[in-house]
């Protein structure tokens, strides 16, 4: 262990140490070996700073309405020091493009990154531009073993026909696409709600989509299609905390069909740009009082089982 390493462990133990005790202990009274969390973000730092520039300037934006404190504004080595502190087996690197030509650089990155963080499961991205299909080819050829898109932050339709081609290869290969297409939880885009992704699916129901944030606020539309396409599945990312039950409630009505879901349902936290401690989704689905079946299967089973862990 590097200097570096071992001064971010020695910070973990010091002042989280009460919360990682809190989930490890969660996941032990499941018996379980530990989570493994499908929507985490490891990015390149100068990007990541611009993600929490955005998150620190929404309270002003939205005259006060919605505050995002980042709980965890910490350098690299420490996020991923008290993440495995945490006990998460396996975690991902989610990162996205906001414009054309960015995506096969945040590629190049992630090799690096999964190079030298063997416990985060390697993750690629993609955009609507000429030659997506070549870079997610090659991305694949790497080792990429989940793709992100961001339908919000990209400002694009996922129908795009420049994105069919990578859509396909996706599908063919069985690689999961953690996709934000929701329009929540913090504010819509021109391309997102369930009708778009839906039009993807139509041509590809073989590809295997993890919805992000339970396809917040339109949690029933996005039921629907994982109801619909036997690949679908859907991510918990914020979903149920006291956070977003005061901005998009969870429709009770649902709740049957969450159950029903529970081979389909992943983890994802989107630590470490939450603002409340990750400890609190744990909780947060816990009380949902779908069982501890469906829980052990939430926050471990189905991720080991789709990514063969």
């Amino acid at each position: 262990m590097d200097a570096e390493a071992a001064e971010a462990v020695e910070a973990v133990e010091g002042a989280e140490a009460a919360e990682v005790a809190e989930v490890r202990a969660f996941w032990r009274r499941l018996g379980l070996p530990g989570l493994i969390d499908v929507h985490t973000h490891f990015m390149p730092e100068r990007v990541l700073r611009k993600v929490w520039d955005y998150f620190d300037a929404l309270g002003a934006a939205t005259g006060g309405a919605l505050e995002w404190p980042i709980a965890y504004r910490k350098e690299e080595a420490e996020r991923v020091a008290l993440i495995r502190e945490f006990g998460v087996r396996a975690f991902t690197a989610m990162l996205y493009p906001h414009k054309p030509g960015m995506a096969e650089w945040l590629n190049g990155w992630a090799v690096d990154f999964a190079a030298r963080t063997p416990d985060c499961l390697h993750t690629s991205t993609l955009f609507p531009e000429p030659g997506v299909d070549d870079y997610v080819r090659r991305a694949l050829d790497a080792g990429a073993r989940v793709f992100k898109a961001h339908v919000q932050v990209g400002a694009y339709d996922p129908d795009d026909e420049l994105l069919d081609p990578a859509w396909g290869l996706l599908a063919e290969s069985g690689t999961p696409v953690v996709i934000h297409c929701g329009s929540g939880p913090a504010a819509p885009g021109k391309h997102t709600g369930p009708e778009p992704i839906g039009r993807v699916l139509a041509r590809h129901p073989r590809l295997r989509l993890v919805l992000a944030h339970m396809g917040m606020p339109e949690y029933e539309d996005f039921l629907d299609l994982a109801e619909r396409y036997g690949e679908v599945r859907l991510d918990t990312t914020m979903a149920f905390t006291d956070f977003s039950e005061r901005l998009a409630p969870f429709p009770p009505r649902a709740l049957p069909r969450l159950a029903a879901l529970g081979d389909r349902v992943l983890l994802g936290s989107d630590f470490p740009n939450i603002p409340y401690p990750y400890v609190h989704q744990l909780h947060a689905l816990e009380r949902l009082d779908l069982g501890e079946d469906w829980l052990r299967a939430v926050c471990h089973d189905n991720g080991a089982r789709l990514f063969g862990l």
